[in-house]
């Protein structure tokens, strides 16, 4: 029976960038018997690739022969993790919070980075629960739209503002299913909902399954979960210096105008 390959994820940083030097490197991963999956330009001078070789000795043989060459400096030879193959893909890595490792931070310009990012995070197995910030009409919900499609995950809003005010007190029984995305508004979930509603989002947060609350900071100061409840939080923003606050949103003014109900799109 043949063996099966591993994926991993190989990254360099380029000295000296002299013609043919992508060349002469896929040549030495071809005549190792390592197949390139992908590859791009990752940061700055550094390019990221995708591989697959059947034996682990087959990346040591590499790693050994690439730290002799003086044209470029090994950085990264492990088996790929997410961020790995998101910056394979879309050129550039992820930026994480250096103080809080779960939070991740997008600019609007990203959304095709982001979208992808959340589409694996959406096929994971059991109790996941994410938090997603971001002013008003910022692209939060139709990136978390966009990316159950790309997960194939068939997505329940138990709150929402994508059609006026949604807010559910009830499942069918179909709907309960693991296999499901389920999306809440924070905000929406606190200033509009009921006794029925909270039962329903208890019986759900229970359940071992993919689950994405917009605002968690408001959900979190007005229920009985927390912060730490959360494995991941992303942060949305139209600029990289733009401030995320919820006054404005939680402002009488702003429900009176209509602007709360369709913020989102």
């Amino acid at each position: 029976m043949e063996e099966e390959k591993k994926d991993w994820y190989l990254e360099y940083e380029i000295q000296y960038n002299r013609p043919g030097l992508l060349g002469d490197i896929a040549s030495l991963l071809g005549m190792l018997s390592i197949n390139i999956i992908m590859i791009n330009g990752v940061e700055n001078s550094r390019r990221g690739m995708l591989v697959l070789s059947k034996e682990d000795r087959q990346m040591e043989r590499l790693r050994t022969i690439l730290n002799t060459m003086d044209t470029i400096r090994i950085t990264k030879i492990r088996r790929p993790k997410l961020r790995d193959k998101l910056a394979v893909m879309h050129g550039r890595y992820i930026k994480s919070n250096s103080d809080d490792k779960k939070t991740f931070r997008f600019v609007r310009d990203e959304l095709g980075l982001l979208v992808d990012f959340m589409a694996e995070l959406f096929q994971k197995k059991g109790h996941v629960l994410i938090g997603i910030r971001g002013m008003p009409r910022v692209g939060k919900t139709e990136s978390i739209v966009a990316a159950s499609v790309c997960a194939n995950k068939k997505w329940l809003f138990l709150s929402s503002t994508l059609l006026k005010q949604t807010v559910r007190s009830q499942l069918i029984k179909d709907e309960y299913s693991v296999d499901n995305l389920f999306i809440l508004d924070g905000i929406v979930s606190i200033k509009r909902s009921s006794e029925k509603h909270w039962q329903l989002v208890r019986e759900v947060m229970q359940l071992p399954a993919v689950k994405v609350v917009e605002h968690p900071d408001v959900f979190v100061q007005n229920s009985e979960y927390t912060l730490d409840d959360f494995d991941y939080f992303i942060e949305l923003r139209n600029s990289i210096d733009e401030e995320i606050t919820y006054e404005k949103i939680e402002s009488p003014e702003f429900e009176d105008n209509d602007g709360f109900s369709m913020f989102d799109f």
